[in-house]
């Protein structure tokens, strides 16, 4: 059976109705001019009913099934077999990934046709967290979706797995951070272990009222969602008080979408340094690669015995390898340029699927799509919380943030800054630019610069102005409050006998070439000469270096999407 319930040898294939229109780049839905209704499930207006269809819940009806002619009939144009070259289109493929359920949710969204698009819409269950996180989707800016896979059990086959009756608590946990300018992307993974204070937090109920449920302190990641009829606007909150970023959306899903997902994919490539036989997962693998899906696939991201010391952060480990290597499977050509996966995998991705309700509509899950598909697999960072065993603990079973590791990563991604080194042909500076950087420096107590504010937050020249004079040694600096007007990008503008100044100001705060402006100096309270350095709305923080050169932490964990990993 396909994902569209087929079982009949004369029933219509649904992915065989979609085809590529070469105009457009998307594909379509095509149907013989003598059988103009979609194919495809969707809504339908009232009417009687064939018999012998059955009936469903009010509201939802059942979509009537395409039967194939037995005489035959000329091939509608675009048809396989008749398919026309056409020039690739960045228009036809429609690709989003996410870490969640067992570390990943996946969802494919532009497969073409308005009515089937309804139709994955209505597979989607959405939960209302209120101002837990955004009220929509900004395709302009950077955004965090928290992907959180629960331990709850659905479908056959799961009973090895969870707590019996489970509510569904929040057991694998990734953040992903997408940059601004969708050049880098980072999943943090949460332990569901960490020590973590859970804040009140409200919830809407069935009847539509608002219930608050207290918090609690001291207690695992994995109670903020389930125990006490905690949502997961209760998780996102309890993210934001342990890391201070706020997730703008969540992505739900439980077990039986990681066996649903790797079947729609033909299975996902893994490698293991050593054969595996779990008796408590079943998981058995030879040494080397693999290819897993369905009930295969759940015991490989499951199983604490097979890898490591047999705990949750050697599993999250594997996890990431695993995501890694699902993200690669998605973006290879034999699933990108066959209808029929695409159909499976958006039938599987949005019934696997609870959002919050403000990224519920198929559109915006489309849009969310297309900005996660700008960015490189190269430049897409796996990473935990750095984390410490619980001191509080004789036997060790919990773990807290490592505080001389953590707060510098959430800063990191606070700030938009990647974690992998990030090239951009736009950032690429000509020579004659780049030569601005060279040359002699002055010593930073030589340095004379006024501060200005174009666009950064609030107070941000005043705390610039604090670092330079009393860390980086630039005591000749002033503040000169706000600049005429915002500027996107900071400036350092400077008279050419103050290229030596110039020079030695950029190295202390990381201006490119591009950011040094050759003109005039301006003359201060003194009638000395001074440049003048104009904070843009790039600025970051007082000693945080422009160009995101930052001391990066040594991570406990780290890799990226195109990496190809062993577990071991």
């Amino acid at each position: 059976m396909d994902a569209q319930g087929r079982g009949r040898a004369d029933d219509v294939d649904p992915a065989d109705q979609w085809v590529l229109n070469p105009r457009t780049g998307e594909y379509e839905l095509r149907l013989s001019p003598s059988a103009p209704e979609s194919s495809v499930p969707g809504p339908r207006t009232a009417g009687p009913r064939a018999s012998g269809r059955g009936t469903t819940a009010p509201g939802r009806e059942v979509p009537p099934q395409r039967r194939r002619r037995a005489e035959p009939e000329a091939p509608v144009p675009g048809r396989r077999g008749r398919r026309p070259e056409q020039k690739k289109s960045r228009g036809k493929r429609v690709l989003l990934w996410t870490g969640g359920s067992m570390a990943f949710v996946v969802l494919v969204a532009g497969v073409g046709g308005y009515v089937y698009l309804k139709h994955l819409e209505g597979n989607v269950s959405t939960t209302d967290v209120g101002s837990a996180g955004s009220s929509s989707f900004k395709k302009d800016e950077a955004f965090n979706i928290l992907i959180i896979g629960t331990d709850k059990r659905t479908g056959e086959g799961n009973e090895g797995y969870g707590d019996k009756g489970s509510a569904g608590h929040a057991d694998t946990n990734i953040l992903l951070h997408v940059a601004k300018d969708r050049s880098n992307a980072t999943a943090l993974s949460i332990p569901r272990d960490l020590i973590v204070d859970i804040p009140d937090c409200e919830t809407m109920q069935e009847d539509g009222t608002k219930k608050v449920i207290p918090g609690t302190s001291g207690v695992r990641f994995n109670e903020s969602l389930g125990y006490f009829g905690r949502d997961a606007g209760c998780t996102m909150r309890t993210v934001a008080e342990t890391t201070g970023i706020k997730p703008d959306h969540f992505m739900m899903a439980d077990f039986n979408a990681v066996k649903t997902l790797t079947t729609a994919v033909d299975g996902v490539d893994v490698c293991v340094e050593n054969a595996v036989d779990d008796p408590k997962s079943h998981l058995q693998l030879p040494a080397g690669e693999s290819t897993v899906e369905g009930e295969q696939a759940l015991a490989f991201v499951r199983t604490r015995h097979a890898f490591g010391n047999e705990g949750d952060l050697d599993r999250i480990k594997v996890q990431q390898q695993f995501l890694g290597s699902l993200m690669r499977k998605m973006a290879s050509g034999d699933t990108l340029t066959s209808p029929t996966k695409l159909v499976k995998l958006a039938e599987a991705a949005t019934k696997a699927l609870t959002v919050d309700s403000a990224i519920g509509k198929v559109g915006t899950l489309k849009d969310i799509a297309l900005e996660l598909k700008k960015v490189p697999t190269k430049n897409i960072t796996f990473t935990t919380v750095p984390v410490l065993d619980n001191p509080a603990e004789k036997v060790k079973a919990t773990v807290i943030v490592n505080q001389a590791k953590g707060p510098q990563v959430f800063d990191m991604i606070k700030n938009d800054i990647s974690f992998t080194e990030v090239e951009q042909e736009q950032k690429k500076e000509k020579a004659a630019v780049a030569a601005r950087l060279k040359g002699e420096k002055s010593e930073p107590g030589e340095v004379r610069v006024r501060v200005m504010n174009g666009g950064a937050p609030t107070g941000s020249a005043q705390q610039e102005l604090a670092y330079l004079q009393t860390q980086a040694g630039v005591s000749k600096s002033e503040n000169a409050g706000n600049a005429p007007a915002d500027v996107a990008k900071t400036t350092l503008e400077y008279a050419p006998d103050q290229a030596d100044q110039a020079r030695a100001l950029a190295e202390i705060l990381g201006l490119s070439g591009a950011a040094m402006k050759p003109g005039e100096s301006v003359t201060n309270a003194q009638g000395l000469p001074t440049m003048t350095l104009t904070l843009g709305k790039d600025f970051k923080g007082a000693g945080v270096k422009l160009d995101g050169s930052v001391e990066k932490p040594d991570l406990d964990t780290e890799s990226t999407a195109d990496q190809k990993l062993c577990a071991s």
